[in-house]
């Protein structure tokens, strides 16, 4: 009777203990944050650096949204790198995205336009100044990492500039927009997904792309600046320089790259009986014409008063 007793007890232990394993073992290979994402986290977990699981945080992590991506949805299958039981590191996934990666830009931009490109921020990508460069997305973007640098305006800057190394420099300078502060980002003027415009400018020309900020300077007015029409740049440098008001060179000199120096707008001494030294003074052309963006005034006979309040 003894033995018998032993022996429903141990059938028992032994049930109970193999139900252990296998709930152990349906809870191992339970979705964490992706569908069928068991097939990845069955090894990768919070230790991972860096850490891949961080994707849960992110806007790829979503269950509720049917958008939501699977991890052989970027990697493929990668059926070497899921079956390798070798005691070395396992060979990469089909397609991976880390610095030492031997995945193409176009191969590693496929996975991400395979959802992103009907975005009609991307539409543009093909053909644009990134795309023709190799330039792929995870050079800028990071996928797992709870919070994107390059989503953040305080942090978006340092990373355009670990290639736009001039514009470093030139944000840096006196005179500048305030990208420093986070009050402005890259994004705000270009699209680096690409765009119609010159340069990856949002809007489709440089100056309708300023004027998203500065409106006061888009008119319409009885007597426009052609420059101003034109294109800003060619007066200022938005990135930063070390004249007032961002402007590539100091009055009266930028003026002067347009307007004849050996008439009235390049002499002084003419109009006034003062040393040409005078024509320097203080805001030198806008001592007189200060709204040079456009004004309201007619022109008369003489034109001197063009561009007067």
């Amino acid at each position: 009777m003894m033995l018998l007793r032993f022996l429903k007890a141990a059938t028992v232990a032994c049930g109970i203990a193999l139900a252990g394993v296998s709930m152990a073992q349906a809870a191992t290979n339970k979705d964490l944050f992706l569908k069928d994402d068991a097939r990845c986290t069955e090894c990768h977990d919070e230790a991972d650096a860096p850490e891949l699981l961080a994707i849960g945080k992110t806007r790829h992590g979503v269950k509720a949204d049917g958008r939501t991506p699977t991890c052989t949805s970027c990697h493929g299958k990668s059926d070497k790198h899921v079956d390798y039981k070798g005691k070395d590191k396992p060979p990469k996934t089909d397609t991976s995205f880390g610095k030492k990666s031997t995945t193409t830009p176009q191969a590693k931009n496929e996975a991400c336009l395979s959802c992103h490109q009907k975005d009609s921020k991307r539409s543009h990508w093909e053909g644009s100044v990134h795309q023709t460069r190799d330039v792929a997305c995870s050079s800028c973007h990071l996928i797992h990492a709870a919070e994107d640098k390059v989503r953040n305006k305080k942090t978006e800057a340092e990373v355009c500039y670990a290639c736009h190394k001039e514009q470093r420099a030139q944000v840096n300078k006196p005179s500048r927009h305030p990208i420093p502060e986070g009050k402005v980002a890259c994004s705000d003027c270009h699209n680096a997904h690409g765009s119609a415009g010159p340069s990856l400018m949002v809007r489709d020309s440089v100056v309708d792309t300023c004027y998203t900020c500065h409106m006061e300077k888009r008119g319409p007015f009885v007597r426009n600046h052609q420059p101003v029409q034109e294109d800003c740049s060619i007066c200022h440098n938005s990135h930063g320089t070390t004249n007032a008001n961002l402007l590539k060179t100091r009055g009266p000199f930028l003026c002067q790259q347009c307007h004849e120096p050996t008439t009235h707008q390049g002499n002084v001494a003419s109009l006034t009986g003062a040393s040409t030294s005078a024509n320097t003074a203080a805001r030198d052309c806008l001592n007189c014409h200060t709204q040079i963006h456009g004004t309201n005034n007619p022109a008369n006979i003489s034109n001197e008063r063009t561009f007067r309040r």
